[in-house]
């Protein structure tokens, strides 16, 4: 029984709203659902406290309500405990791993992600759009949606060529290349920053690249290779797959041609040799197409890319770019040149935000001094991991320790990403988030370990039939309407794309299990409580799972 829709349903006979506003109370006492009156106050011309009141009289109460209660401007509805323990624990543990999706919704959308260049080494702020992609993509495939995940890559551009001209004289390792790219790329950008005559090489070295010279391109070719190989296994590592995979050296000539059709239209104009939209009479300032050397920028490359993605996808309801902040004013401009060339309702597109990662100074530094490389702070989180498991099992052999050091450092690692709100800035500190008692991916990985290791000892199969008026304490109570919400924090969060909501509600879970866990002794409790409490624990156990696998993170049954 859907007691939500219920109260809904009832409600909407006597109040005439688009949308029915009803809220869960942060105390039991004040019952499970609350309807705010203020909202009827302008219409109804009477204090909340006295529509509260009125209603109370009108309403029939609804099927699974026990009680329906005015209190001051709020109308409260109490629904019947049995009925509830029973419909969510049966729902839960019926669906499995399907409890919390939706229907299909039939909306075509595109998540661009991660965006990973090439000749530059995996940082943080990487990771951030990785898990964050990944974890969006995750929840809204399950919400209902047809989700194809999107990976546009940097692989040529004066960063490619500041690389290509760092490498001369230098013997490659023979693995973690693209790291060592990376360092490369960092050390020559350093040389030629305000260098006038090394800045002018790089500009000719780069015209050579986009005309095709042939030793140039062998190069860039062999070590873009290297690259590509090397993301493979950090895909690998973070259990992503992508559907499409876009590069900028594709979209090079058709954003020219494009550039040059724009201004054919007279929606671009040429400026010193450049391609340009002027838009400072919009506030947006210059949006740059193509420099006057002849070669494409961004802009150009990514009006290329929606192209191709309308020919490659019959249908886009929506195309959402996960891309850092500093590219708000791009993505604007971008848009706004989608509204001239009337491409906007063809592929609409959403700019998703995300913020600046940051580590607590001192804490970790990479050779640079500046960035946090991606193998350096697995590194670091493994090992940390390593040598708490080792404390805890000294009994467990290399294999096992390996294996729960490897799924409790990806744990921390994702759920640190994700648990902050996108568009804030969020400072990662490693030491917290292995933490089994903060509010981390180890700890609910822990909470569900919590949960296998009472199962094991029971040893046998859990009863189904089962006296659901013995689960009626409040920490129970609690687990219950935290399981009954998970498919509707899981929708909401696709709409609203906010995968934090998803960390937290997981969170609020563990907490409340944890407590539950340190007032009972479920297989010393007498049969009925005994059973009862075990096909509860067995239900948070596979939401638990359900909300971590959304996330990305592997759901231990031992740590």
């Amino acid at each position: 029984m859907d007691f939500k829709e219920a109260i809904i349903k009832e409600l909407k006979k006597h109040v005439k709203l688009k949308e029915i506003p009803l809220e869960v109370p942060p105390d039991l006492e004040m019952g499970d659902f609350s309807f705010p009156c203020f909202v009827l106050a302008k219409e109804w011309k009477k204090s909340p406290n006295d529509i509260a009141e009125e209603l109370e009289g009108m309403l029939k109460i609804p099927d699974g309500v026990r009680e329906v209660e005015a209190k001051g401007p709020y109308l409260n509805f109490f629904v019947n405990k049995d009925e509830l323990s029973k419909d969510v624990l049966k729902e839960v543990l019926t669906k499995k791993e399907k409890f919390g999706e939706g229907k299909k919704n039939h909306k075509h959308y595109l998540l661009e992600f991660f965006h990973g260049n090439t000749h530059k080494g995996v940082h943080i702020g990487h990771i951030r759009n990785m898990c964050l992609g990944s974890a969006l993509a995750n929840v809204m495939e399950t919400a209902g949606y047809d989700i194809k995940r999107i990976n546009y890559q940097g692989d040529i551009g004066p960063h490619v060529v500041k690389c290509l001209w760092g490498l001369k004289g230098k013997k490659a390792p023979s693995k973690d290349r693209m790291q060592w790219l990376g360092e490369i790329y960092i050390a020559a950008n350093k040389k030629i920053k305000d260098n006038k005559k090394l800045e002018a090489t790089i500009k000719e070295m780069t015209k050579k690249l986009y005309a095709g010279d042939k030793e140039l391109v062998k190069k860039w070719k062999e070590t873009r290779q290297w690259c590509l190989d090397e993301y493979d296994d950090f895909y690998k590592d973070f259990g992503v797959k992508f559907d499409t995979f876009y590069f900028e050296s594709e979209m090079e000539q058709p954003g020219v041609k494009i550039s040059h059709d724009l201004v054919k239209k007279k929606i671009a104009k040429e400026d010193e040799g450049a391609l340009i939209i002027d838009f400072k009479d919009e506030v947006l300032g210059v949006f740059v197409l193509v420099t006057k050397e002849g070669y494409a920028l961004y802009s150009a490359k990514d009006l290329g890319l929606a192209m191709q993605k309308m020919k490659d996808f019959k249908k886009i309801d929506k195309s959402i770019h996960l891309v850092g902040k500093e590219q708000e004013l791009h993505f604007k401009q971008l848009f706004k040149t989608f509204e001239l060339m009337k491409l906007d309702t063809k592929i609409p597109s959403h700019h998703l935000i995300y913020e600046l990662v940051m580590l607590p100074e001192g804490k970790m530094s990479s050779r640079d001094g500046n960035v946090v490389l991606y193998p350096e702070l697995r590194d670091k989180l493994y090992d940390t991991a390593k040598e708490e498991v080792k404390k805890r099992h000294k009994d467990w052999s290399a294999k096992r320790i390996e294996d729960s050091a490897t799924n409790i450092s990806y744990a921390a690692l994702k759920f640190g990403m994700v648990s902050r709100e996108n568009h804030r800035v969020m400072v990662f500190d490693w030491e917290k988030a292995l933490d089994f008692e903060g509010d981390t991916g180890p700890y609910i990985q822990y909470a569900h370990a919590r949960i296998c290791s009472i199962l094991r000892k029971w040893g046998k199969s859990v009863k189904k039939d089962i006296d659901y008026s013995l689960l009626e304490e409040e920490e129970e109570v609690a687990l219950i309407k935290l399981m009954e919400d998970y498919p509707s924090v899981v929708a909401k969060a696709a709409d609203d794309m906010k995968i934090h909501t998803i960390a937290h509600h997981l969170l609020a879970m563990a907490r409340k299990l944890n407590e539950f866990y340190h007032a009972r002794q479920i297989l010393k409790e007498d049969e009925g409580f005994r059973d009862a409490r075990l096909v509860l624990i067995s239900a948070v156990k596979q939401v638990l799972e359900n909300g971590l696998s959304l996330l990305g993170i592997t759901a231990p049954e031992e740590m």
